[in-house]
C-alpha cells in the first residue's frame, strides 16, 4: 500500500477487505431500497465430457434480473447455446416476478446477440477502454408474474 493509502496490486489482507466494503454496501443498499433480498441465478451447460460448455450468472433483486455473465466456450458459439443460456434466465427471472432483465456489454463482445434478444441500449460509456464503447442494456418483461 502506498502512504496515500491506495493500492495497484492488491495484497491478500487487502483483497479481504476490499470485499468487505463490497458487502457491507451491498447490505447498506439492500436496506436502504426496501427491494427485497437478492437471489442469486445460475444456469449452465455441459458437454459429452462434462465439461463446461456454457453458463449464465446473475441475480434477482427488486424487480430486475441482473445478468453478471454470460460465457459460451468459443469452439461452441453461435450454436444457440447463448440464446438457450439467455431463455433459461428470462424464465426464471418471470417465475421469480422481475419486470426487466439487465446487463452491460461492450463493443468487442456481444451488442448485436443482446439486441436480437429483445435487449435495449439504456447508457453508454464511450471511450471504455480505448476505443470502446460500454453499454448498458434493459430488456423489458411485460408479463412477469408474481410466483405463488
Amino acid at each position: 500500500m502506498r502512504d496515500d493509502g491506495t493500492s495497484e496490486t492488491l495484497t491478500d489482507r487487502e483483497r479481504e477487505l476490499a470485499g468487505k466494503l463490497v458487502g457491507l454496501l451491498e447490505e447498506e443498499n439492500l436496506r436502504a431500497a426496501g427491494a427485497g433480498e437478492m437471489r442469486e441465478l445460475l444456469a449452465t451447460e455441459l458437454d459429452d465430457d462434462r465439461a463446461l460448455a456454457g453458463g449464465v450468472y446473475g441475480w434477482t433483486w427488486g424487480g430486475t434480473c441482473w445478468i453478471e455473465a454470460l460465457w459460451v466456450r468459443e469452439d461452441l458459439r453461435r450454436r444457440g447455446l447463448g440464446a438457450r443460456l439467455m431463455e433459461a434466465a428470462e424464465q426464471e427471472a418471470r417465475r421469480r416476478g422481475c419486470h426487466q432483465l439487465a446487463l452491460d456489454s461492450h463493443t468487442y463482445q456481444a451488442p448485436d446477440f443482446y439486441r436480437r434478444l429483445g435487449f435495449e441500449v439504456v447508457g453508454e460509456l464511450p471511450g471504455f477502454p480505448g476505443r470502446h464503447t460500454k453499454f448498458l442494456f434493459r430488456k423489458r418483461l411485460g408479463d412477469a408474474h408474481t410466483p405463488g
